[in-house]
């Protein structure tokens, strides 16, 4: 757990972490920097070593930092240093408690189905962190990695919806879920045609969370996600490596639980509405198909050009759900497109709204925690692509405007709230390689770079 990695900044004996520049000065000692110079030790970017005490066990350890000190390379030594308590030499307050955060979330281990023991290093906070925040961010990190690491066949439509009713109970929150043919009744036929192919008891669902809405006075947010469970791609069916981590099609969810259950937890002067379409894209008898014409719950109609563009489909409906609640703001997160990636690789998600402020703030507040994004447009010469001779839009834009990540943009302002400022997240959820702190696997993103925008936009008195 997250909360075994931090320490109390009281904790004694704690062993120092002395942090070197790239070939600058050695603290701690003539015996450390012998030790250092024996072996090659030069204070290049992420070089460790642990200097042993008279008794043989590790007694100080040196981490290089390259040219200039980043928080976040702690990320790195959760998995690296022997057990026991350690502490940062020299580093302020600021940069201690970002340092602790990012200690915090490196230590993240996938272990559900392959056992890992043994004893792990814990760090020791700066004096004034804020222990319980971090703890939280690491564990909504922890969260929504856990649940985008678990195979398909353990995190269906209803475990999410268990997830999300753990959630909402815990905070005295709301919640309904709509489930299979009810879903036509309820009015949100996009998500019941995009799931009604799976198994029965892996039926497609709405899951909406309300808290604190009785407080009219307080600004209404809207968190949406995606949750597509398993993405076989449909009738266009994917090829076997496109198919291979679809497990990660429902991150978008894991993204807005984790998310509203920080914003619940430090209790945000804020109303909150959650909105997760969780489903499976199966390949059945009863599978949509291309050239279906669906309707929405908005009453616009959507021409299905490829059924492996199901994600959109199913944020239709959710989207228009969040608008019935006019909210203040509405944020929705997706694992959306693969041009996403082409564009700006795995490690840098884009970021769409027409709101210029929300733009920026949520670019700060992730320069900020280290958890960026990149502003893409909304390109209004591309909404043409979007165009269908028999439908109010088609679900695939047409080849000739090429940016898929924008079209799909595009697309979902088609369904987004009327009220408030809006943005969307094509977040890719996943490492794709492993890195120090940074297992392969599932990843947090975004979600902290809008959890800061939230609690400076909406500041506790």
């Amino acid at each position: 757990m997250a909360d075994t990695l931090i320490a109390t900044e009281h904790a004694d004996g704690a062993r120092p972490i002395h942090l070197v520049t790239k070939g600058g000065e050695i603290s701690g000692g003539d015996t450390i920097r012998v030790w250092a110079r024996a072996h090659d030790f030069t204070g290049a970017a992420g070089q460790l070593l642990i200097a042993p005490g008279p008794d043989g066990d590790p007694s100080a350890a040196l981490f290089g930092i390259g040219d200039r000190f980043d928080p976040f390379a702690i990320r790195a030594l959760a998995a690296r240093l022997p057990a026991g308590d350690w502490r940062l030499e020299g580093v302020g307050a600021d940069d201690g408690r970002l340092a602790a955060l990012a200690f915090a979330l490196g230590g993240y281990r996938f272990d559900r189905y392959k056992r890992r023991d043994g004893a792990r290093p814990r760090l020791v906070a700066p004096e004034g962190a804020d222990l319980a925040e971090i703890h939280r961010i690491a564990a909504a990190a922890a969260l929504a990695r856990e649940m985008v690491d678990t195979p398909a066949a353990d995190m269906g439509p209803l475990q999410i919806e268990t997830i999300a009713r753990e959630i909402a109970e815990a905070h005295g929150a709301a919640i309904t879920v709509t489930t299979g043919d009810d879903l036509l009744e309820a009015n949100y036929p996009a998500v019941h045609a995009v799931g009604r192919a799976a198994a029965p008891h892996r039926a497609p669902r709405l899951i909406e969370i309300g808290w604190n809405l009785d407080a009219a006075d307080r600004p209404l947010i809207a968190l949406v996600g995606k949750g597509v469970v398993f993405d076989t791609g449909g009738l266009d069916l994917k090829p076997a490596a496109g198919m291979r981590n679809m497990k990660k099609d429902m991150g978008g969810a894991a993204h807005a639980l984790a998310l509203a259950r920080l914003v619940m937890q430090a209790d945000l002067p804020v109303r909150l509405v959650v909105l997760v379409a969780a489903v499976e894209n199966a390949v059945s008898a009863d599978a949509f198909r291309p050239g279906d014409i669906l309707r929405t719950r908005a009453g616009l109609t959507v021409e299905v050009g490829n059924t492996d563009a199901e994600g959109r489909l199913i944020l239709a409906d959710a989207l228009t759900r969040a608008g019935e609640h006019s909210p203040d703001l509405t944020i929705d997160f997706a694992t959306l497109t693969g041009a996403a990636r082409v564009a700006l690789g795995p490690e840098l998600p884009p970021l769409y709204t027409d709101d210029d402020a929300l733009a920026e703030a949520v670019k700060a507040a992730g320069r900020a925690v280290r958890d960026p994004v990149w502003r893409m447009p909304l390109w209004p010469g591309y909404r043409d692509a979007l165009n269908s001779e028999i439908a109010d839009l088609r679900n695939d834009s047409a080849a000739w405007a090429q940016g898929g990540s924008i079209t799909a943009g595009l697309f979902l302002q088609r369904f987004a709230p009327m009220t408030g400022s809006w943005a969307h997240l094509d977040i890719f959820a996943w490492n794709p390689r492993a890195q120090p702190g940074r297992p392969e696997g599932g990843e947090l993103q975004a979600a902290r770079a809008v959890y800061q925008m939230l609690r400076e936009r909406y500041p506790r008195d």
